[in-house]
Formats: structure tokens, C-alpha cells, sequence
């Protein structure tokens, strides 16, 4: 039996293994436990700056996203930026992608989220065709990063 839940702090260490085998499928991330680890903590433990979001089969997560919250200028309310959706490898084909990503989207609703965005690497065209299904269109915008 599949279920969607908040994240608690009990979990970070399995977050940690599935943020892990996603850091290794990007270009532009490495995984790093204690980094990992004090970014999780911090959505947790913080509402106001997002939530995080895991599918349980049965009582083992087996997958995540993070819904972390800005305000739009464009809208002039509350938008959430999608990131660390995960779906353990030895679970995938299952639906329970999009399950997940279902109920984000839902969450985010309910959260008065007017847009949710995202990145994925350019080349991850497998990704880009599941975001498509579910609604998401490629945006003319390209992303910058500055690390401080």
C-alpha cells in the first residue's frame, strides 16, 4: 500500500540514500551527507521555507520531492520551486512517480502555490517527457547559478 506524507527528521537518513542516487544521476551536484543533511533539517524543521514530501510503499520511502516557497512579483502571490524528486530505481515503472508528483502538485495547491517550477538537466530527456505529462511546459527562461 502507496502513501504520500510530510518528511520528519526520523527520515533524513533515508533521504539522504535517495538524494545520494540522485547527486550522482546530475551534472551539476555531488552528493554530501552533512550538506545533505543540514538542508534537509532546515525544510523540515521550517514550514515557512517549503516541505518535503515522501511516497511510502507500505512503511519504506521509497521516494521524495522538496516544495520550497518564494513570492512571485509575475503573480503577486506565493509559488513553490520543485526540486530532489527521487523515485528509488528498484521502484520506478511502477506509477509511483507520478503519484508523488501528483500529490505535490496538490499540496502545493493547497498550499496557495500559483506556479511550481523546476529544473532537470537538459539532456535528462526521459524527465522532461514525464514533467510534460503532468503539465509542466519548457519555459524560455535559463537558469544562472553564482556560488557564494
Amino acid at each position: 500500500m502507496s502513501s504520500i506524507a510530510l518528511a520528519t527528521a526520523a527520515d533524513i537518513p533515508r533521504l539522504n540514500e535517495l538524494l545520494a542516487i540522485l547527486f550522482t544521476q546530475e551534472a551539476d551536484f555531488r552528493p554530501d551527507l552533512s550538506r545533505q543533511s543540514a538542508g534537509l533539517r532546515q525544510i523540515i524543521e521550517n514550514p515557512a521555507l517549503g516541505h518535503i514530501l515522501v511516497l511510502r510503499e507500505d512503511s519504506a520511502i521509497v521516494g521524495m520531492v522538496n516544495l520550497l516557497y518564494t513570492v512571485s512579483t509575475a503573480l503577486g502571490d506565493r509559488v513553490a520551486i520543485l526540486e530532489d524528486m527521487i523515485i528509488d530505481p528498484g521502484y520506478r515503472g511502477g506509477g509511483g512517480g507520478s503519484r508523488l508528483l501528483d500529490g505535490a502538485i496538490a499540496f502545493a495547491r493547497q498550499q496557495g502555490c500559483l506556479r511550481i517550477t523546476l529544473l532537470t538537466d537538459r539532456t535528462n530527456s526521459g524527465a522532461i517527457r514525464f514533467y510534460e505529462r503532468h503539465g509542466f511546459a519548457l519555459s524560455e527562461m535559463v537558469p544562472l547559478r553564482l556560488l557564494l
